[in-house]
């Protein structure tokens, strides 16, 4: 299986599209929420597919054996898990709380912030699967 990158954003209307940017063909889904968004991208996929061997046409590589590894820009996952305590999350990165709202708000993001961030992320679900409640 070829794994391939989906983009997951955050539109100003406040509903969610995804997109590829690394394959040829052009697929793209949207939602409310990124749930019924994912819905729409994989069910555009099939689609694609379908069309393509109801017309004896090949369908393309960039689509045969394929998954997607799901992805978000920053602004769209901070919006997204906007329960998440900025304050909180910007002091477990090493990062200035009021450059983490910026994050939020679209600001340019250099690799090494993402990294920090996606660093305390991961740190924090590894913590939650280990929660065991009475």
């Amino acid at each position: 299986m070829k794994k391939r990158t989906a983009l997951i954003e955050k539109g100003k209307d406040g509903t969610f599209g995804i997109f590829t940017p690394d394959i040829k063909s052009t697929i793209i889904g949207e939602g409310s929420t990124v749930a019924e968004a994912k819905a729409d991208f994989e069910n555009s996929v099939r689609e694609i597919i379908r069309f393509c061997e109801e017309d004896g046409v090949p369908v393309p590589d960039d689509l045969k054996n394929i998954t997607f590894v799901y992805k978000y820009d920053m602004p769209s996952f901070l919006n997204y898990y906007d329960y998440l305590n900025m304050t909180k999350l910007a002091n477990m990165s090493g990062i200035n709380p009021s450059l983490m709202r910026q994050y939020k708000r679209g600001q340019y993001i250099s690799e090494k912030q993402v990294s920090k961030i996606q660093t305390a992320i991961h740190k924090i679900g590894k913590e939650l699967l280990a929660v065991r409640l009475i």
